[in-house]
């Protein structure tokens, strides 16, 4: 079982990414799943979602301009990054937790900000 991010890139400021966040070899539906990013050297909360998607919460620095979703079918959470700025180029990453405690994070996708 693993998780795979994809999305990121060189993007200019003001620009959009949409990153994935993949499940491989089990049901992503069961779990709670939270972005997270990291500039340098300390991981911070970028943005969760529940399970079953009816619940959302983003970091101040974040709110009005991304959006996590997710599709269950597709077994895939998304985070869509909406006017970016330089502050916003980090290694992001997707953390899926289940309700028993088993946690499992994703390699990481690298987001650079910059003209």
């Amino acid at each position: 079982a693993r998780l795979v991010e994809s999305g990121g890139g060189l993007v200019h400021p003001g620009g959009s990414l949409t990153l994935s966040c993949a499940a491989s070899a089990f049901d992503l539906s069961g779990f709670a799943v939270t972005w997270y990013r990291q500039p340098r050297w300390e991981r911070d909360l970028v943005a969760g979602i529940t399970s079953t998607g009816d619940s959302t919460n983003y970091a101040d620095s974040v709110k009005g301009r991304f959006i996590i979703s997710r599709d269950n079918n597709a077994n895939r959470v998304f985070l869509q990054m909406n006017n970016l700025k330089p502050d916003d180029s980090a290694i992001y990453y997707c953390k899926a937790d289940a309700e028993d405690g088993y946690v499992l994070w994703g390699q990481g996708t690298q987001v650079t900000v910059s003209s």
